[in-house]
């Protein structure tokens, strides 16, 4: 059912975006329209990680710059039966993370210094399963494609607003059907992303909760990471606010008028949906990862015999897990 809503919003958007085509241009418009947007998903479908990651300053790490962070994803990817993503630290002290990608094979995981620092060792494992989650889903691909579709919109209604302005009804909004146009599409557009992104959320909880066994390791984290992230700014998330949709938590302060139209559901709803599925499926010793049952050495904050911290910068103090 998550699926079928999901396509029924991709749907709309996809018709929402062609009807304003139309509107402005008729049937060529429509047209024209359509291959502006195939051409933005090409380019994107290829080159989205690279960007988004760029955008964030993200710095890849393996096994010895960051040992403790690499192995939870990859025994949580082993559990989940996916290929190892890369891994990428994020220097900002903002508690967030995302998960990008056009597929499986070619997935990176970013979290902040923030989190690290922040979070337990099982609430980080919860993230990373929660990330995970989305790759195995798919939805990385899917948000890059409502993301450009709805940004295509934006930009055909403000160039409906420069063209179509001064033509009359019969061949075109005029005026006024332009300036409505150029507020309502993009408005529009934005709800449906919302509702998609809102629907996708929720199944990354779920998965992500069954993936490490422990639903409330994530209600927890998401519980600490909402506190947090309106206290301490992402600059880089408000300079952007497109993207926020792409990490677990909204990143934005709240300050800014984009924040009125968040892509999140309600944290308080999805713990309360964690702990129902905690009772559903409970947690047990034996359902946590090895790492978590081990009592293996915590997050040192500082690669393996270098005294540096695993993002390129100088060493931090510990984070909590020693």
């Amino acid at each position: 059912m998550s699926y079928f809503k999901t396509a029924l919003l991709l749907a709309g958007l996809t018709a929402l975006f062609m009807g304003v085509g139309y509107l402005i241009g008729g049937a060529n418009g429509a047209l024209i329209a359509l291959l502006v947007a195939a051409a933005m998903n090409i380019f994107t479908y290829w080159n989205s990680d690279r960007m988004v990651l760029s955008m964030y300053g993200a710095q890849e790490v393996d096994e010895r710059a960051a040992p403790d962070l690499y192995r939870i994803v990859a025994e949580l990817a082993g559990r989940a039966s996916l290929p190892m993503p890369r891994v990428f630290i994020m220097d900002n002290p903002q508690p967030n993370a995302f998960a990008t990608g056009r597929n499986p094979e070619n997935a990176a995981v970013a979290v902040t210094t923030g989190l690290m620092q922040s979070l337990s060792r099982e609430e980080l494992a919860g993230v990373v399963a929660h990330e995970l989650a989305h790759i195995k889903n798919h939805d990385t691909l899917l948000m890059t494609i409502t993301a450009t579709i709805a940004g295509a919109i934006s930009m055909v209604a403000q160039f409906g607003m420069f063209f179509g302005g001064n033509r009359d009804n019969n061949n075109g909004p005029g005026l006024i059907g332009s300036l409505a146009l150029m507020i309502l599409a993009p408005l529009g557009a934005m709800l449906v992303q919302m509702a998609i992104s809102r629907t996708r959320e929720y199944a990354a909880d779920e998965m992500g909760a069954r993936i490490c066994g422990q639903p409330m390791w994530l209600a927890s984290a998401l519980g600490r990471i909402e506190a947090a992230a309106h206290q301490v700014p992402n600059v880089d998330a408000e300079r952007s606010p497109a993207t926020a949709h792409m990490f677990i938590i909204n990143p934005l302060s709240g300050q800014g008028m984009d924040n009125l139209f968040a892509t999140h559901p309600s944290t308080d709803n999805r713990i309360a949906a964690l702990q129902r599925l905690a009772a559903e499926i409970g947690g047990s010793t034996r359902s946590a990862p090895a790492f978590a049952r081990s009592g293996a050495a915590p997050w040192s904050g500082t690669p393996r015999g270098t005294g540096r911290s695993p993002w390129g910068g100088q060493p931090r103090g510990r984070g909590p897990w020693g």
